[in-house]
């Protein structure tokens, strides 16, 4: 109905789809959205405890909530990355879609100073544009048709002493560029319709699927926000190219919390997968593997998607009764011999590292 991805649902700000408080569905049953539609619903007691005009801040995540996430090689880049962000200037995320551009930024919010206050993400290309300039800088009291009797503060003033994430900045509207420019250089916005301006206080970290350089080279995006923006550019590299993508596997089947376990070669193809949607296109992949698994069996093969069951090894010859050692060591032997000797193949195929089949095989380093 409102145009949205599946990943922006529970991320757009309600004043952003909804003209009138959340109170009216109490009062009478009905909101009518933006674009004036009627909607009937019933608002439940829990819902009530919540504000209305101000989403809640997400909590931080404990630094070790999201750890096993980030391998050496990004551990280093989130430890320079907090350092720049704790001396007062920006960062700015660069990564395919999924690469976890998010994820980085709330665990640089929940390690640093700033961890006990807001961490408010926004995502620029979600927000209607004719909207968006409301929604980030707030608006006073009939600023506008439409607007809320009591005005709003803006998603820039709900970061106040904490992390404003700024999700897709590439394609925020030109037209806006300049005024956000301002805003981020001097910290003082003054809302939709005059008031007085208000002080800012925040730490600010960007994201973009794009290559931002290359929009200011096509004049999508101004080389003077950029610059404003882009003190320290951390590039996440897509989830192909992490070397040990079974750790990545495990520590969000761990996440889930299922109390299923994962075969041995479920592990080994979903290691094995390009995942060309990166950490989203594999969450998802886990969560559904979650609910088809049958009550007390582990997850098989046989309910992997049909791309990623297509690059998954046939069953290791051992009794089924074997040692768990025995059918690994099986696994490793049986993609060594498919992979004609190729130990970085094999390696790859099994989602572990080189090293491990080295150790494991008594295999000759060449």
């Amino acid at each position: 109905m409102f145009g949205l991805d599946r990943q922006d649902i529970g991320r757009t700000p309600y004043e952003a789809l909804f003209e009138q408080p959340l109170s009216r569905l109490a009062d009478d049953g009905v909101l009518l959205d933006r674009q004036g539609r009627r909607l009937y619903g019933v608002r439940e007691a829990r819902a009530s405890r919540r504000s209305v005009a101000t989403p809640e801040p997400t909590a931080p995540l404990p630094a070790s909530a999201q750890g096993p996430l980030f391998d050496t090689g990004q551990q280093q880049q989130l430890a320079t990355a907090g350092r720049v962000l704790q001396a007062g200037l920006p960062v700015l995320l660069q990564g395919e879609t999924g690469t976890g551009k998010e994820v980085f930024a709330r665990e640089l919010h929940a390690r640093s100073t700033r961890a006990g206050k807001p961490f408010v993400a926004v995502n620029c290309a979600a927000l209607p544009e004719g909207l968006i300039e409301a929604e980030l800088f707030g608006y006073e009291e009939g600023a506008f048709t439409g607007a809320r009797r009591q005005g709003s503060p803006g998603l820039l003033r709900q970061a106040e002493g904490g992390t404003l994430f700024l999700d897709e900045i590439g394609d925020m509207p030109l037209a806006l560029q300049p005024r956000l420019l301002r805003v981020l250089q001097e910290r003082e916005l003054s809302p939709l319709g005059g008031g007085k301006p208000v002080k800012l206080d925040f730490a600010l970290v960007c994201a973009s699927h794009c290559e931002l350089p290359q929009a200011v080279d096509a004049d999508r995006f101004r080389a003077d926000l950029y610059y404003r923006i882009a003190d320290h550019v951390v590039t996440l590299a897509p989830l192909r190219q992490n070397p040990d993508r079974a750790a990545v596997v495990d520590a969000l089947w761990q996440q889930l919390g299922q109390g299923h376990a994962l075969s041995s070669q479920a592990r080994a193809a979903l290691a094995a997968h390009a995942w060309p949607g990166n950490l989203r296109q594999l969450s998802a992949c886990l969560r559904t593997l979650a609910a088809l698994a049958e009550p007390g069996q582990p997850v098989g093969p046989q309910l992997l998607p049909a791309d990623v069951r297509a690059g998954t090894p046939t069953a290791p010859a051992v009794p089924a009764s074997g040692a768990l050692e025995e059918i690994a060591e099986a696994a490793m032997r049986q993609a060594l011999a498919e992979c004609q000797g190729n130990v970085s193949a094999a390696a790859k195929r099994l989602g572990i590292n080189r090293s491990t089949l080295y150790r494991r095989l008594g295999t000759p380093r060449g």
